[in-house]
């Protein structure tokens, strides 16, 4: 038995403040405003588990109005949500992403990205997608005022 969840995720950018992206820690003269580190990647990929087995939102399991989650990294959000995951007896078959900001570029960054994902899903780095597309200039993402992920995953039950 297999399951599929789409997640997204979008934050505006401000400077000063730090940018995580896919687990890591990215030097840029601005970052994501969140409740949490922001990571936008992360966290569509948490919505992608969510969704997958129809356990709702991001925002449902770690709301920005409760104080335990300010500031909180999100590889630590996705990891409980993986526990769970893995207790109801599913396990990760592959993520396949996309992070859309124009700068800074990530193609330096997607390596370190993809092995950071693989170990807090459990899975092999081959089985980890992570691509990155500009704004073209155009809206929010290419006007450089915020940046969006989104995630596709495929989930096995466990045998």
């Amino acid at each position: 038995m297999f399951r599929v969840g789409l997640g997204h995720d979008t934050h505006r950018l401000e400077s000063g403040r730090s940018l995580v992206i896919g687990g890591i820690e990215i030097p840029h003269e601005r970052g994501a405003v969140a409740h949490s580190d922001g990571d936008v990647l992360l966290h569509a990929i948490t919505d992608a588990l969510l969704g997958a087995l129809g356990w709702g939102d991001i925002g449902e399991w770690f709301p920005d109005t409760d104080p335990e989650h300010a500031g909180a990294d999100s590889a630590v959000l996705l990891q409980k949500v993986v526990s769970k995951v893995h207790e109801n007896g599913w396990e990760v078959v592959n993520v396949d992403s996309i992070v859309f900001a124009q700068r800074p570029k990530l193609v330096p960054f997607k390596p370190r990205m993809r092995q950071r994902i693989a170990e807090l899903l459990g899975i092999a780095e081959s089985c980890v997608s992570v691509k990155a597309k500009t704004g073209e200039k155009v809206g929010p993402v290419g006007r450089e005022e915020a940046l969006c992920a989104e995630s596709v995953i495929l989930l096995q039950k466990s045998t």
